[in-house]
């Protein structure tokens, strides 16, 4: 068993109260400055500015700027103390501008740079994985007693900080990120969800101790099911500790990069989440400038700003799968006529695309353009079975059946789809594939970036589930824009992969260079590959720990200087900025995952 599914069975759904309807968590209020968080504040949006943390001017005008567009809190980078005394002098200049949005320090690795940070914001973020250890990749066998030493050495780092804190009414958020996490912790728990949550409550338990709770806390990782497993355990590990463990989450997704991808893996992780109850404040990261994050985050929570709405289903359904784990519903495979020939569906197959007729008429002229984004099944041929998940008649009747059946929820249920789809898949036996839909009504107008976000949150958090066979995407209209948007669904979410997945972080003071500009560099030159994860880091903070999914990395080292990894080994180092595209390149190609485009191939 997984260390995750070992936790799963430690824990079994103590992280919601009910799977299939919404209610907030109900968290403790704590304040950072005057912006209350949890309690029943609303879900608080927030960004990080990229400007030089010493660069006075530009800081305000930034922060400003983010305020302007909707932002409650501002995070700023503090890499070093001196850093870190800067902030007195933007807290100053924000204050002259009549501005008085909390500012949270970002700190990594610098405990000093923390204590000074303390002095002129109104929260401090660390980072468990490295405030107070340097990553080696050691691997050792720790002892109990070994391990207790380790946490007093911790303890003597940290205590400083929350006592400051407490004496300043400061906050802190304790943010774990996936990849970063420190070696004892990987030695014991693994690169793990279970390992980043128990990273962040050996913080928690000190500043307990210290009778210090004003806390908000994140479970970071740019791979959606990763992020969203650990945020499940982290809240079902608190409500085990206690009643009193009822810290306010703030959500993320560390790293999603830009574009439509950016938007899709973020609404995934976060989405989820929040259907889930579980946030009380977002932070999208986006590759891009740091105001565009903010529109995404407020369209992200617009659904969820009712406690509840949902009617709650029969007591006792127990869930088909693990909430903490990821694996994928079992089903058999069925054969069926596609538009293209025999399609096999379920069984471990492919997640298939199922498309209204008009979308395959509207694209057909031009089907063998469409490349991977072809659709595979038209709705109205499928031999479907429609049910009502509340109806145990309707279900039953299903269960009935010897044969496997292609099973969808109809539309008009009186349940959002993600609770309809969760009760539908515990209802039914394992044996039937289910077809997915991001609706269950009619479907109007609308903008689409939110037809972007609510179909990447349904789809996609099912998808993480590991529920769902096929999927019926009909929330945007134009049939061009719904194909590319499925598909790049079922990407982000792990379960289709046909296009080169790029982990690309948001910038920020401690980037050393253009991550737009170096970003659509690579892409240029990279993304006709398939499968391949690519990593661009502005630094070393964002670099071999917290891409710890990628193939290869591109991650500065020094101002103009590259240094470039295979997985997590960092193989070429000091490389001049100007010729670190061409050598990542090079890199593909000697570990065998290069293929030519087919632009290049035709020329």
């Amino acid at each position: 068993m997984s260390v995750a599914g070992g936790a799963a069975a430690r824990y079994p759904l103590t992280y919601v109260a009910d799977l299939f309807s919404r209610t907030r968590r109900r968290s403790r209020e704590v304040m950072v400055g005057k912006l209350g968080f949890g309690g029943s504040h609303p879900i608080r949006v927030q960004s990080m500015i990229t400007s030089d943390t010493m660069d006075t001017e530009a800081c305000v005008k930034e922060t400003l700027r983010l305020v302007e567009v909707g932002c409650e809190m501002v995070r700023i980078t503090a890499p070093t103390v001196k850093d870190a005394a800067n902030l007195k002098q933007i807290r100053a200049g924000l204050n002259a501008a009549g501005c008085l949005v909390p500012l949270v320090a970002d700190i990594h690795f610098k405990p000093e740079a923390a204590l000074e940070a303390a002095q002129w914001v109104e929260k401090v973020r660390i980072n468990p994985g490295n405030f107070a250890d340097s990553k080696k990749f050691n691997v050792r066998d720790y002892s109990d007693m070994q391990y207790a030493a380790e946490l007093e050495r911790i303890r003597e780092r940290f205590t400083p900080l929350v006592m400051r804190c407490q004496e300043r009414g400061v906050a802190l958020r304790i943010g774990t990120n996936h990849g970063s996490l420190s070696d004892r912790i990987m030695n014991r728990f693994g690169d793990s969800p279970l390992g980043m949550v128990e990273s962040a409550l050996e913080f928690a338990r000190i500043a307990r101790d210290l009778d210090f709770h004003r806390m908000i806390f994140s479970m970071k990782a740019s791979n959606p099911k990763v992020m969203i497993s650990a945020y499940r355990l982290l809240v079902a590990r608190m409500n085990a500790e206690g009643a009193d463990w009822n810290y306010p989450i703030h959500l993320g997704v560390t790293e999603a990069g830009d574009g439509e991808d950016g938007r899709i893996k973020s609404a995934i992780g976060i989405g989820s989440l929040l259907s889930d109850g579980i946030g009380d404040t977002i932070r999208v990261s986006l590759t891009e400038d740091s105001h565009h994050e903010i529109p995404v985050a407020r369209a992200l929570i617009a659904p969820f700003t009712n406690r509840s709405g949902e009617i709650s289903p029969l007591d006792g359904v127990k869930p088909s799968w693990n909430p903490y784990d990821y694996a994928r519903r079992a089903s058999e495979r069925i054969e069926l006529s596609g538009i293209l020939g025999s399609v096999s569906l379920g069984g471990g197959e492919l997640v298939r695309v199922v498309v209204p007729r008009r979308v395959d008429e509207a694209v057909a002229h031009k089907r063998d353009g469409l490349g991977d984004y072809k659709p595979e099944l038209i709705l109205e041929d499928l031999p479907l079975v429609e049910v009502d998940p509340l109806s145990p008649e309707e279900t039953d009747a299903v269960n009935a059946v010897t044969e496997p059946r292609l099973v969808t929820v109809r539309d008009g249920v009186v349940l959002s789809p993600i609770a309809a789809f969760r009760l539908l898949a515990s209802r039914i036996d394992g044996r039937h594939p289910i077809l997915l839909k991001d609706t269950l009504g009619t479907t109007g107008g609308g903008e689409f970036l939110d037809h972007l976000l609510g179909s990447a949150t349904v789809l996609g958090s099912l998808l993480c589930d590991g529920i769902g066979d096929a999927v019926l995407l009909r929330s945007e209209k134009a049939p061009g824009q719904s194909l590319r948007l499925v598909y790049n669904i079922l990407q982000a979410s792990g379960v289709r992969i046909f296009k080169t997945d790029y982990v690309a972080c948001p910038s920020c003071g401690r980037t050393l260079f253009n991550l737009q500009e170096t970003t659509a560099r690579i892409k240029a030159s990279t993304s006709h590959l398939k499968g391949v994860r690519i990593a661009v880091m502005g630094c070393i903070v964002n670099g071999p720990g917290e891409m710890a999914d990628a193939d290869f990395g591109y991650v500065g080292g020094a101002p103009g200087k590259v240094n470039l990894y295979v997985g997590k080994t960092a193989v070429k180092f000091n490389i001049p900025e100007g010729e670190a595209v061409g050598r990542l390149v090079d890199l593909i190609k000697e570990h065998g995952r290069w293929m030519e485009s087919p632009a290049t191939i035709q020329s």
